[in-house]
């Protein structure tokens, strides 16, 4: 999902020590390695595919014992309003960093990553967009991740983010484009002991086949993002070329919807068609990018949209 700015900030405050304390609660046997294996950085997984643990990007996503652990947390997810895909406490050890990139897979096209700060220190900054940020703790926010985005502490102390997902809601979104008052009312997060929250998590949406629909939205927001870069002299007819290629392929696949359905049925026709639209990509990507980020066309597409079309 595109944000009009790298950072938002969210109407929303809770109680960093209240969650710090449930945290710091939980065994050292919860916090498990960056799926990326980036060094310092470790995570605690509160929602994932069928409460396991794994960092599946699909499925049925549902709390994991260590969520169960934690009743203000929950209290805290669930007062969002919202439906939550993978959720985790990450923690990033003093003096590491996050690299810098972009999250070009599929999982982001409608999705937005929330930040709920739990342990931090002003000496740890977040860079989105080419803004920097230090999220306070108690705060609530969401960065563009779709912008190249990177992190750093160079604090002292581990810091601790609840880190959420979520495709949102009507209200989540006037509160993402609005952002924290003066254009609304302030939401504390109180601790209610006798309150058991269940925070909404999302539920298995795959396919056989990606409906002709979504692949012309994935297609129309890529053509618009493309341009040449700027070392590449015939550039510009590249970047024709490969607009024209994806047109080409969205009516393609809109055929063959149209023929099969998207039930599996002519299985082996989207699969010759996907793979003839990568054929045709590694021709004429070569000096094209996306337009905010700078990862190459090919990169995407082969992210964000190929590993998508057939389940």
């Amino acid at each position: 999902m595109r944000l009009e700015r790298p950072f938002v900030r969210l109407p929303i405050l809770f109680d960093a020590t209240r969650l710090a304390n449930e945290v710091a609660a939980l065994p050292q046997s919860a916090w498990v390695p960056h799926p990326d294996r980036v060094p310092g950085n470790a995570a605690v997984r509160l929602i994932s595919a069928d409460g396991g643990e794994n960092d599946v990007l699909g499925g049925t996503m549902r709390p994991t014992r260590w969520l169960a652990a934690m009743p203000y947390a929950r209290q805290v997810l669930a007062s969002c309003g919202v439906v939550w895909g993978r959720a985790r406490l990450m923690r990033l050890a003093a003096g590491a960093r996050v690299p810098e990139h972009a999250d070009v897979g599929h999982y982001w096209c409608a999705r937005v990553r929330v930040h709920l700060p739990v342990v931090t220190d002003p000496a740890v900054l977040v860079h989105c967009g080419g803004e920097a940020l230090h999220m306070a703790a108690g705060a609530a926010w969401v960065l563009d991740t779709w912008r190249r985005h990177r992190v750093e502490n160079a604090s002292a102390v581990d810091r601790i983010h609840l880190v959420a997902d979520t495709e949102g809601s009507a209200a989540f979104g006037s509160m993402a484009r609005g952002g924290a008052p003066p254009h609304g009312p302030w939401q504390s997060v109180a601790w209610t002991p006798t309150r058991d929250a269940a925070p909404l998590t999302e539920a298995d949406r795959s396919v056989p086949i990606m409906p002709a629909a979504d692949v012309q939205a994935l297609v129309d927001t890529l053509r618009g993002e493309l341009v040449a870069s700027p070392a590449t002299g015939d550039g510009v007819s590249r970047v024709r070329r490969l607009d024209q290629v994806l047109a080409r392929f969205a009516l393609e696949w809109r055929h063959l919807c149209a023929r099969h359905g998207t039930d599996g049925s002519g299985r082996s026709d989207f699969i010759r068609c996907g793979q003839a639209l990568h054929v045709l990509v590694q021709q004429c990507a070569a000096g094209v990018a996306m337009r905010t980020n700078g990862v190459s066309a090919l990169r995407v597409v082969e992210a964000r949209l190929l590993p998508q079309l057939v389940a």
